[in-house]
């Protein structure tokens, strides 16, 4: 038990800041240009920390710990990075398939994004995790 608390934990830590960074950037640049009115003016916190809270579960069960119990951390990087890919791919595609100001752009940018937080998060947090249990 102690594995999954310090993976998820470190996982949800450094996913966290990372990726709150990351849009606290790009929102003004990137995201709002695109998006314009449809983006609300500010953050709905109880949508935005539950997807906090549940996503970093999803690395841990899908690539930190099965990392960990390997021995082989570059699995926490590639499966986090295809957690990423597929859970940012469904989301901005099916947004690009139903929402007028979604463009290719902004697809491909969060899709890359996602596959890089996604997988550098997982990376390290099964290095903590590795090195604290």
């Amino acid at each position: 038990m102690a594995l999954y608390s310090f993976a998820y934990v470190s996982a949800l830590a450094i996913f966290t800041l990372v990726d709150i960074a990351w849009l606290t950037a790009m929102s003004s640049r990137f995201y709002r240009p695109i998006l314009g009115d449809i983006l609300l003016a500010g953050v709905n916190l109880k949508a935005a920390l539950a997807f906090y809270l549940f996503y970093p579960a999803g690395l841990v069960i899908f690539a930190v710990a099965p990392a960990v119990k390997s021995g082989d951390l570059k699995t926490a990087a590639i499966m986090g990075a295809l957690l990423g890919l597929f859970s940012y791919g469904t989301y901005d595609l099916t947004n690009q398939a139903t929402l007028r100001n979604w463009t290719t752009a902004l697809t491909l940018a969060d899709m890359a994004w996602g596959t890089f937080v996604s997988g550098a998060a997982a990376y390290a947090a099964a290095w903590i995790t590795s090195r604290l249990t």
